[in-house]
């Protein structure tokens, strides 16, 4: 008989079934290209984080009675402040870079020249311990402080002084921050579930806005466009619309503890626009990351780290994102900088435009016509696609000349249940599989028998097997019944399916106590 024709295609064994994972979306990749940086041994859990807002961006990390500040490039300490007479609990660098300042839980507020470490002004007026304080974007001045006491002092920094008690938190106050368009107001907040806007300008001290947030409120934060403000406290993190007379705009509960800090962190691509993508990052005690998109009103990202979480920092650049943990371990993820992409890409452009340059061709040079089948094919050239060589199985090979059998006894003999059940299902849509088995040997037999008490009980398979093993005891029971090694064989075939029969009844029973709970919990 002839050879069928060479358009012959090998037979494709079944496919494995992939686990369904959720598509990674370009936003995920971004977040997940910070590469994690453990920076160790800072004794005690890390209750500040900061960025420096002039470049390099330097950041600091407050941490026991220490204040780190830490290299971007070299993710190493640049200097450690240690004058501090108890925990040092918030810092914040002025908006030129070049002062910082610490509080620590004495109630002494501390502002500190970065080069040096020499500190230039002492703040003494809380009367409890300070938890928080922040410099506005632009003055160089002034900043806000707040504490255990419940009041929010507005300073002079100049000359010791502060200019305001804001009074009107009834709880410890825990955080706040300044406007991004106006450095005359700030937002507070504080256990007594409230925050508060302040206006520096308002005679009498009185609050501006309030708004509840339902539960102690850890972590606040301004974001860029200055009217909605995001908070954190419980398990949530709620945007409010200050603009708008204080209404909540979206509540976010992906986390399953307390939301400890809060962030402004970008999309930080190259292009301008895309830029401007601003999303908020929150950290919490279970141990997550997770990245909010605002604008469309749902998470996009989210990490998990091997601690609980206490505060979170990103620079201005998009370069570094810093997290800080409960047991002194500091998470830090960074990317290439701008300098060194821009860096790399003038040195590809170059190399590429030397190699062009080098390697260009026109019809009227004689090295045209001289070119090799590696030559790459430039744009505008027409493009003939030879046929590609199959490479064929001896399996696919048989198969290609109507050997039948011999193929099938070929399979069975490698051993590879994927490709003996290609074979068998190639047969039956040739309609030769029955004659393949009325055609074996005693021998032949007792490897096909082996395979289907080793492989009919397996899901992916069983559709198939099941009833081939059915159609062999019917045609060849004359044959098993005049050999004792295929009567051996049959034995361990029931033995197997009487297993699988004994599972499948046990997942029943478990399936009808499991259901009821299910439904159960779906109610509530």
């Amino acid at each position: 008989m002839a050879e069928p024709n060479s358009t012959f295609k090998p037979i494709k064994p079944k496919l494995k079934p992939k686990p369904r994972t959720p598509k990674q979306t370009p936003e995920s990749k971004y977040w997940s290209s910070f590469k994690t940086h453990q920076i160790p041994d800072l004794i005690s859990s890390v209750t500040s984080l900061t960025f420096s807002p002039s470049h390099p961006h330097p950041f600091a990390a407050t941490h026991s009675t220490s204040l780190k500040i830490f290299n971007p490039q070299t993710l190493s300490p640049s200097s450690t402040i240690s004058s501090f007479s108890d925990v040092v609990s918030s810092a914040s660098f002025r908006c030129d870079g070049l002062l910082i300042a610490a509080s620590d839980l004495s109630g002494l507020i501390q502002v500190f020249d970065v080069k040096t470490r020499t500190p230039l002004r002492k703040l003494r007026s809380h009367t409890r311990p300070v938890r928080f304080l922040k410099y506005p974007l632009h003055d160089k001045l002034h900043l806000v402080s707040g504490g255990d006491d419940a009041v929010v002092k507005y300073w002079d920094v100049a000359s010791e002084t502060p200019l305001l008690e804001l009074l009107g938190h009834k709880d410890y106050v825990r955080c706040g921050d300044f406007s991004p368009v106006s450095h005359e107001m700030c937002v507070t907040g504080s256990y007594d579930h409230t925050v508060k806007l302040w206006d520096v300008r308002v005679t009498g001290s009185k609050t501006v806005m309030e708004v509840n947030h339902g539960k102690p409120v850890e972590s606040v934060v301004f974001l860029p466009s200055g009217g909605l403000v995001a908070t954190a406290g419980g398990n949530s993190v709620r945007i409010w619309d200050f603009i708008g007379g204080g209404k909540m705009v979206y509540s976010m509960e992906s986390h399953t503890k307390t939301v400890t800090s809060v962030c402004v962190g970008r999309v930080g691509k190259e292009n301008v626009e895309e830029g401007r993508e601003h999303r908020v990052l929150s950290v919490g005690l279970d141990g997550y990351m997770k990245v909010f998109d605002y604008g469309r009103m749902k998470v996009t990202h989210s990490m998990r780290f091997p601690a609980p979480l206490m505060s979170i920092g990103f620079s201005p650049d998009c370069g570094v994102r810093v997290i800080g943990s409960s047991n002194g371990v500091m998470y830090v993820g960074k990317r290439k900088m701008k300098e060194e992409n821009v860096e790399s890409g003038l040195r590809s452009f170059w190399s590429l435009g030397v190699e062009q340059e080098r390697r260009v061709m026109r019809p009227s040079y004689f090295r045209y016509f001289h070119r090799g089948q590696g030559e790459k094919p430039k744009e505008g050239d027409y493009l003939v696609m030879g046929p590609k060589k199959v490479k064929l199985a001896e399996h696919d090979k048989l198969l290609k000349k109507f050997r039948h059998k011999e193929a099938l006894v070929l399979v069975l003999g490698n051993k590879n249940p994927e490709n003996v059940v290609a074979v068998m299902e190639e047969l039956v849509a040739r309609r030769k599989l029955l004659k393949c088995v009325e055609n074996l040997d005693n021998e032949e037999l007792g490897s096909l028998l082996m395979f289907l008490q080793k492989y009919s009980t397996v899901p992916r398979f069983s559709g198939l097997l099941m009833g081939l093993t059915k159609k062999v005891l019917e045609m060849r029971v004359e044959d098993i019944r005049a050999s004792e090694a295929l009567k051996g064989q049959i034995r361990n075939l029931k033995r197997s399916v009487e297993e699988e029969i004994r599972i499948q009844h046990s997942l029943q029973e478990l399936q009808g106590i499991i259901s009821p709970l299910l439904r159960i919990a779906g109610r509530g």
